[in-house]
């Protein structure tokens, strides 16, 4: 006979949930004794997972599918309605086998170049202030990169709107009412935005390769042969440019690893290996997004436990990611715990879990490497600033957690290959530039 699946004794649990995004399932599973209890989250009932065995759980299509499970607050910001994430079996597999066509290692290293050749042109113009708040003026650098590789037209004047749009949808989806209200409005202003694009790339009015991202989305079929909606192509579209522009979380995360620990400087320029180790500890160390969920696909047992059809269920990354049976001293930044580490595809969780291919393991997750190393780079090699005084604490009540400060950095100089500062542009340069657009 099944054991019951503990619970947890408050009636509903989404304000302790909100108030600790990223400590709430696992100090609930370390007091219950269990990598699975349960509770609700929005007046649901919703059972709560965490580690590595629960992810590979989590992870079995067999066992558990998507659509229908992520809430709809969440749809309407962060996701988009629609889109892969909430698709299960055929339908999944197509829409994921093109998204990962996008992911080949040329595209990969072409976004990271255009990446650093929009760190290069904003680095020039952060000489001339005295102030740069580098969270906010990565997502610029990084909008500009994701639009001109997916080949969505971007005008200058538009830069700041945009940004702050594609921003939203991550950044205050959370922070309810007024944020997620926002968030709300600037999903439907990018929806509206990029679907008239994919309509005038089918026209032809708007032309671009057939091999941009954009173009491949814009044509593909789903499974039964029919064109995407141009609302759902939006989403598709969207979800590549929200997660270019949330790596600037991921970014400012390098940053303030660097600042807690500048023995690592010296490590990395002598072992260029230590670079890939550092990434993937910030990866891990650093909390990012705290939950995935699912929706229980049958009736089954696992560890003794009944799961039944139609339950919803979420997977605790953050806990799993800092899971004390995987991880030795997680609480630590240990880069070199990689140096020996054996991958495996459930115990480091921050862009899900399992296959990227057949799953639901985020498609881009190369991509994030990739950008991750090279701005790793910039930031050690090409970038000189100081850090003044300000709050580095990581708000951890806030979602995506950031420093409170948002990392400031000032008296910044750009250098060449030769480590020489390169000239600064002049106040009428800028002012020059700023009037042409």
């Amino acid at each position: 006979m099944a054991k019951r699946i503990p619970r947890d004794p408050r009636f509903d649990n989404t304000r302790a949930l909100f108030r600790d995004p990223y400590g709430f399932v696992a100090a609930r599973t370390r007091r219950l004794g269990s990598d699975v209890f349960e509770t609700r989250i929005l007046l649901r009932r919703t059972l709560c997972l965490s580690g590595s065995q629960a992810a590979a759980l989590l992870y079995d299509r067999e066992r558990f599918r998507r659509r229908g499970a992520t809430p709809g607050s969440v749809r309407s910001t962060l996701f988009g309605k629609g889109g892969v994430q909430g698709l299960d079996d055929e339908a999944h597999r197509r829409r994921k086998q093109m998204l990962m066509s996008l992911m080949t290692p040329e595209r990969v290293r072409a976004l990271a170049v255009l990446a650093i050749q929009q760190w290069e042109g904003a680095a020039r113009q952060w000489m001339t202030s005295s102030r740069v708040v580098l969270y906010d003026e990565l997502q610029k650098v990084l909008c500009r990169a994701a639009c001109a590789w997916t080949g969505v037209s971007l005008a200058e004047a538009h830069v700041s709107d945009r940004t702050r749009d594609l921003a939203s949808l991550y950044n205050e989806a959370a922070l309810i009412p007024w944020g997620h209200l926002r968030a709300r409005r600037a999903r439907r202003r990018l929806e509206r935005w990029i679907g008239a694009l994919v309509g005038e790339v089918r026209t032809g009015r708007l032309a671009v390769a057939v091999d941009t991202p954009i173009g491949i989305v814009a044509r593909h079929t789903d499974e039964r042969g029919r064109l995407l909606a141009p609302r759902v192509a939006a989403v598709e579209v969207l979800n590549l440019l929200r997660p270019i522009v949330a790596l600037s979380v991921y970014i400012v995360s390098l940053a303030h690893a660097l600042r807690e620990h500048p023995e690592w400087r010296a490590r990395i320029a002598a072992d260029p290996t230590a670079a890939e180790w550092f990434v993937q500890e910030v990866r891990r160390f650093y909390p990012f997004f705290p939950v995935i969920f699912a929706r229980v696909r049958r009736d089954f047992e696992w560890h003794g436990y009944a799961f039944k059809r139609g339950r919803r269920a979420l997977l605790d990354v953050h806990g799993t990611d800092h899971d004390p049976r995987t991880w030795e001293a997680p609480e630590e930044f240990r880069p070199e715990r990689f140096a020996s580490w054996r991958e495996d595809p459930f115990a480091l969780v921050p862009q899900g879990g399992g296959d990227h291919c057949p799953g639901h393991r985020c498609a881009g997750e190369a991509l994030t490497l990739e950008l991750l190393k090279r701005s790793l780079g910039f930031l050690l090699e090409r970038l000189q600033y100081e850090v003044p005084n300000q709050d580095l604490r990581i708000d951890r009540a806030r979602l995506p957690a950031l420093p409170r400060d948002r990392f400031v950095v000032t008296r910044v100089k750009l250098l060449d290959a030769a480590g020489q500062a390169s000239t600064p542009r002049s106040q009428a340069t800028v002012s020059s530039s700023r009037a042409a657009r």
